[in-house]
């Protein structure tokens, strides 16, 4: 089986229990999980902190604590922000857009082989053009 890659939005809807994922691909990110084939992004972890430094995201325990169980889930591994994956996100091929989190996720994918589970109408379009793998969450 071919690596999950959450995007930010996706994790955070999955740890928050929102009935905002489709109930397949829920389904195949348990698969993922139980499978160890479920990954996060460690740009992901900065995202969130912004969010809730900013407070434009709510989450039930201080951040830190919450980010430590968070990662703990079973199954999920943290893919960490390699020197490889950072030159990636800078040599992404084809119209990329310039959010700097968004390069890093598709650098991320394309450098472990992963499909990225999002809902982010731009990453699927550059899915689309064929540079990287992702799945409409």
């Amino acid at each position: 089986m071919t690596s999950l890659l959450l995007d930010t939005h996706c994790f955070v809807w999955l740890l928050l229990g929102c009935d905002e994922l489709n109930p397949k691909i829920l389904a195949s990110i348990e698969t993922a999980a139980r499978e160890h084939h479920l990954t996060l992004s460690a740009v992901s972890v900065w995202e969130i902190g912004m969010l809730v430094s900013k407070q434009r995201l709510k989450v039930p325990r201080p951040i830190r604590q919450w980010m430590d169980e968070a990662l703990a889930t079973p199954g999920l591994a943290l893919a960490p922000l390699t020197a490889d994956i950072a030159i990636e996100a800078t040599l992404l091929p084809g119209e990329f857009h310039g959010d700097g989190a968004d390069r890093f996720l598709a650098a991320t994918a394309r450098v472990n082989g992963a499909t990225i589970v999002t809902r982010d109408r731009r990453l699927l379009d550059y899915s689309k053009q064929g540079h990287i793998r992702a799945v409409a969450a």
